[in-house]
């Protein structure tokens, strides 16, 4: 089990800041513009919070981010199957998947509106841990980029987001 807790703030945070001049700024997330990927996150989060037994309330997507948190604190979120639009997976890897949605799009969200994007290590460990397993093999691989080569040593967020197909900037010190 993980604790989504700490990405799910840090994007609660981070939505908490965006100014109604942001909302068309693009985001390293292609399709998204900084409006859509709220609106992205929103659908994604109540999904998997559905997904972990718990019915989104009613709210703003802040309010679903922490939603989520509190859904996948649940051991019984994490144990069993569940099928979501044809693609039948273990509980577990669904809550990773959360746990990456929260993750990779917060830092989105935060590099189109230049804020600090900052988790805990073990947060970044698990979520690493997940898209360096996951992306390569995924159900719907149209979802990602092609991975970005980032220095060994790079931060763990930019190894995160390099595997997604995402340039991390400087701070990566993108390799070749």
């Amino acid at each position: 089990m993980i604790d989504l807790t700490p990405a799910c703030r840090q994007m609660s945070d981070l939505l908490s800041v965006v100014t109604d001049d942001q909302l068309e700024l693009p985001t390293p997330c292609a399709e998204f513009t900084v409006r859509g990927l709220i609106e992205h996150v929103d659908e994604a989060v109540q999904g998997f919070t559905t997904l972990a037994s718990a019915a989104p309330g009613p709210g703003d997507v802040r309010s679903h981010v922490l939603e989520l948190a509190e859904a996948w604190s649940s051991p019984r979120a994490w144990a069993g199957e569940t099928a979501v639009a044809g693609v039948h997976l273990r509980n577990e890897l669904w809550g990773n998947i959360a746990l990456t949605e929260v993750v990779v799009h917060g830092w989105d969200l935060a590099r189109a509106t230049g804020r600090p994007f900052d988790l805990p290590d073990g947060t970044l460990r698990a979520c690493l841990a997940h898209v360096r397993v996951f992306v390569p093999s995924a159900p719907l691989p149209e979802l990602w980029g092609a991975p970005v080569s980032v220095v060994d040593d790079a931060p763990l967020v930019d190894q995160i987001v390099a595997v997604t197909g995402r340039v991390p900037g400087s701070a990566g010190r993108r390799a070749g």
